[in-house]
């Protein structure tokens, strides 16, 4: 048996030949571990009592490992057939049952840990994943409204809807009979059996790119009170506040944190957070003095001018000089301005 990348284990693997290895190559996972028990050392993969590799979870370090190393004898095995033995594992184990994760079902899960904090008045802005039936019904029950793109499943007919105007109407959605599972059966119960809410459509344009179609849905049901253009800016602050994150992760650095323990990954956490904040007074600053838009003032170019602006204000020796120098740096920053990106940023909306 080749082992290139693992040579120390070759002359114990080689011992047990291949017909040996061809019977591990039809073992489950949980087969498999028995035999990589006298192949791995136990202090070898084991949770440390502190710091890193220190934190309970169901993938722990040697379990990591295992799953390579089944993945390793299995011929174009996928990623998710591995995560199918971790399930199956653990069943047998007794751990319980291992969630895999589903990106729409957990973002719902986490704004329900985060519903309590929501207060009277307050307007959740969200994607797709927000303009669901449960969200829609229980914000307004708790006094607050939702903004949030209709989700892709869902089919609009404004020829059945009470128009307030082009592409803005008023629709009743009714529950439905599958249970929702973030809810409990109470909870479930607890919702009204149909809601109305209100469906504004727009077409976002920008010269150069196809025109997107894009369709709101709101408990904002006065269109006196709430114009359709001013749900469409709403929505395009939402983009906005994606570029924002972007800066925090891309930008900063800040897409893989380093630090291994759980304390130093939230100080190194606070330290980004604390520096992305210092940056935006800079640029608040730039555009109040130079009378710029601040939208539009580069996060990337304010990273790279602080970066080699500092060095100067550090060495400046006198108080006029460094003021000379701070003006110039809020200068730079006001000249600085990214193009205005139409249809990513909603700039350019029309009805249609």
């Amino acid at each position: 048996m080749r082992t290139p990348f693992f040579p120390a284990f070759r002359a114990r693997l080689a011992a047990l030949g291949r017909r040996t290895a061809r019977q591990l190559r039809q073992n489950t996972l949980e087969q498999l571990t028995k035999h990589l028990a006298d192949l791995i050392p136990a202090p070898l993969l084991s949770s440390a009592d502190e710091g890193a590799n220190s934190r309970g979870r169901i993938y722990s370090l040697r379990l990591t490992c295992e799953c390579f190393f089944w993945q390793m004898l299995q011929f174009n095995t996928a990623c998710r057939e591995v995560v199918r033995q971790v399930q199956t594992l653990a069943r047998l184990q007794g751990w319980g049952a291992v969630d895999e994760g589903n990106l729409h079902s957990h973002d719902l899960r986490l704004l329900r840990q985060l519903w309590d904090a929501l207060k009277t008045g307050d307007i959740l802005l969200g994607d797709r994943a927000y303009g669901d039936y449960v969200t829609l019904a229980g914000g307004p029950r708790q006094g607050v409204d939702v903004v949030a793109r209709l989700h892709q499943r869902r089919t609009v007919d404004f020829r059945k809807a009470r128009r307030l105007g082009h592409h803005d109407g008023l629709f009743v959605w009714r529950k439905g009979e599958q249970q929702s599972t973030i809810l409990s059966p109470e909870e479930w119960a607890a919702l009204p059996e149909e809601i109305e809410v209100r469906i504004v459509r727009f077409t976002a344009a920008c010269r150069g790119f196809r025109s997107q179609r894009i369709t709101l849905v709101t408990t904002l049901l006065d269109a006196q009170a709430y114009p359709a253009a001013e749900l469409i800016a709403l929505y395009a602050r939402r983009w906005r506040l994606e570029l924002c994150l972007r800066d925090v992760k891309t930008t900063l650095g800040l897409e893989t944190l380093r630090c291994q323990s759980p304390a130093m990954v939230r100080k190194e956490l606070l330290a980004g957070l604390i520096a992305h904040n210092l940056i935006r007074c800079v640029m608040v600053e730039a555009a109040r003095v130079e009378e710029a838009q601040l939208e539009r003032l580069s996060f990337k170019g304010a990273v790279d001018a602080l970066r080699q602006f500092s060095g100067a204000l550090a060495q400046a020796r006198t108080g006029k000089l460094k003021r000379d120098l701070w003006q110039d740096l809020l200068s730079t920053l006001a000249r600085d301005l990214v193009l205005q990106r139409g249809a990513k940023e909603i700039g350019h909306t029309r009805k249609s």
